[in-house]
């Protein structure tokens, strides 16, 4: 059967999904940029292929430019096709970015963090994922009899994302059941955001040239484990050196990550709309489910909105390189660069201000009175995506990060999205989201 190579040119759009177009690869020329044309109102495609309100309509063009440095090419030796796509920005036909390119959105919001406080970003996002549900699995959190049921597959993943150039890491089987984990080795840059969105389609492909399906929906049925996205992050200066530890630090957090942090709390309850933007997220960040209720940093807690995760310090090891905290209020059906987008602006807003180091919680805070919390600056993230977006409506501060009319554009997406449900039960709620993500 005759075939023509091809090389798909993605942007990770607001509904968390990769879209694009496909052109021939023997057209590009030796590190040549692929370039594809591109709409505006593409962008209010929902996960569900509804298209909410735009502001477009059937107007405009814009063009989508690739970054070969992401380019993901799979020969799985199966004698299927190859897999071969790179991720892009969408820009204006001058060049000049697009205001709702997620991509170029957090460029910004890097080249922000570069200026006000002279460091990189460095970190990588830990995904769980569930597989479709086998005959007599009662859930074997962590076992071995599990981990081998999946064997072909997880190491088939694996050397997909080596192959990928992404650094696979772990993978493991999570405590839920058809539950597992996946870890990569952190990066710098928009490229933290390139490797989540690229290792997404890497595990979806690989299951699919298995005859296997998976899905990283945020709940994949009724009260059941639901699947988040850890964020790990750091930060390094000039000289790549590792700056967010500081063992006379409280917590051993230098001021900066005080800071960056302070600022994250403080505004995740506008910015969890982009963080948990699914109907069923909500049914994840309650409290005693590990995920995050409140906006509180915790040390070693499975528990808190931000953690500070462990250091190892046996052994020859950099204990300034090991330190890292996570952001746990997150899930895939958020895209990953304006998930990171939003997190690193209001970090920046926590350092522009100079907010001081949070303190660190160890109590169950679910049963502390709301006035109790709001002395310590704590309170409960929305407990619904309608709560969340009406916050993310009202705070002036975060529409300010972004350009005009971006956050009424998003609102306006994910609005028709929760349209879209009304009326379905719990588990039809669940299943939409297991088959759009």
């Amino acid at each position: 059967m005759i075939t023509e190579p091809l090389i798909f040119v993605a942007t990770s759009d607001i509904a968390g999904k990769l879209r694009g177009k496909a052109l021939l690869t023997r057209h590009l020329k030796d590190g040549q940029a692929p370039e594809v044309g591109w709409t505006p109102t593409n962008v209010q495609i929902t996960c569900f292929d509804g298209i909410a309100e735009s502001p477009y309509g059937a107007l405009g063009d814009l063009v989508l430019v690739g970054d070969m440095a992401t380019r993901a090419l799979l020969d799985f030796g199966d004698q299927g096709p190859i897999e071969d796509f790179v991720l892009g920005d969408v820009l204006h036909l001058d060049g000049r970015p697009w205001e709702c390119c997620t991509r170029s959105l957090l460029k910004s919001a890097l080249e922000r963090l570069q200026s006000s406080a002279g460091v990189t970003l460095f970190g990588a996002f830990e995904h769980e994922f569930h597989l479709p549900h086998r005959e007599g699995d009662k859930g074997e959190g962590y076992a071995l009899s599990a981990f081998r049921s999946e064997r072909q597959l997880l190491e088939t993943l694996m050397a997909s994302l080596a192959q990928a150039s992404i650094g696979p890491d772990t993978i493991m089987k999570e405590y839920g059941p058809d539950q597992y984990e996946v870890t990569v080795k952190p990066t710098s840059g928009v490229a933290i955001a390139d490797q989540a969105a690229t290792l997404r389609e890497v595990c979806r492909t690989s299951a699919e040239r298995l005859g296997k399906t998976l899905s990283f929906a945020p709940l994949v049925e009724p009260g059941g484990i639901g699947n988040g996205v850890h964020i790990h992050l750091s930060f390094r200066d000039s000289k790549d050196r590792p700056v967010a530890y500081d063992a006379a630090g409280p917590h051993k957090m230098s001021a900066l990550t005080g800071a960056f942090i302070g600022g994250v709390l403080h505004h995740l309850p506008a910015i969890v709309a982009f963080l948990a933007p699914s109907v069923v997220s909500y049914d994840r960040l309650i409290p005693h489910r590990w995920s995050a209720a409140f906006n509180n940093l915790g040390a070693q807690d499975r528990e808190a909105a931000v953690r500070l995760c462990p250091i190892r310090t046996f052994g020859d090891r950099d204990v300034a390189a090991q330190f890292n905290f996570e952001i746990r209020a997150c899930d895939a059906a958020a895209s990953p660069h304006l998930a990171l987008a939003a997190i690193v602006l209001a970090g920046v807003a926590g350092i522009e201000a100079d907010f001081p180091t949070p303190d660190v919680t160890a109590e169950d805070l679910s049963l502390l009175p709301d006035a109790d919390l709001a002395v310590r600056g704590l309170r409960r993230l929305p407990t619904s995506l309608d709560a969340a977006l009406d916050e993310l409506d009202a705070s002036d501060t975060v529409r300010g990060w972004f350009p005009d009319g971006f956050i009424d554009i998003y609102l306006a997406h994910k609005r028709d999205e929760m349209r879209t449900l009304a009326g379905k039960d719990d588990a039809a709620l669940c299943a939409a989201y297991q088959a759009a993500y």
